[in-house]
């Protein structure tokens, strides 16, 4: 089994502060796993440099999320969307986040990983997080019909979401009840 290499992290880190030194990029260590807090307008050029450059070769996009930080987060940037990239040469991952507001559009990465289009139209579908240039921005799992973001905290609990479940998927024919 190949071992991973102890200054991996340093190395990917001076890297990004040569290849970015004025990005602005808040770059930290968590439980060995290089963090990078990017901004929308940069996270393009920051994904290709990481999965293209030889000292980066983060070549597998293993996880896209988004988290929602509402009444914890002081900013208008009430998201996080979250991206996990794994180097199969190095066996290192590394982490990029991005916040974005309600309403604003971060950008798709189906242009430098393919695999991106069905995570981008899951956290569209269940947080409203458009991803501009994807190529199929619509719902993937919940219904066209359905109204709201079930993964948001301010998703009400009981009513829209439970009346829609009770109504369409768990209990279709309400005369058995």
């Amino acid at each position: 089994m190949r071992e991973l290499s102890p200054d991996h992290n340093i190395k990917l880190k001076e890297n990004l502060a040569g290849r970015f030194p004025n990005a602005g990029f808040k770059v930290e260590e968590n439980r060995g796993i290089v963090v990078i807090e990017a901004s929308r307008s940069s996270l393009i050029e920051l994904m290709k440099h990481l999965k293209e450059d030889a000292g980066c070769s983060f070549n597998v996009l293993m996880d896209l999320t988004a988290v929602d930080y509402l009444d914890k987060r002081k900013s208008e940037e009430r998201f996080e969307v979250v991206y996990m990239l794994f180097s199969s040469t190095s066996l290192h991952r590394v982490r990029i986040k991005v916040k974005a507001g309600d309403g604003d559009d971060v950008p798709s990465l189906v242009s430098i990983w393919k695999g991106a289009n069905w995570p981008e139209r899951e956290v569209f579908d269940f947080f409203g997080i458009k991803f501009s240039g994807h190529p199929l921005m619509e719902r993937l799992i919940m219904p066209d019909e359905f109204r709201g973001y079930p993964l948001r905290k301010d998703f009400p609990l009981e009513g829209q979401g439970e009346d829609y479940l009770i109504e369409s998927i768990l209990i279709p024919d309400k005369t058995k009840i």
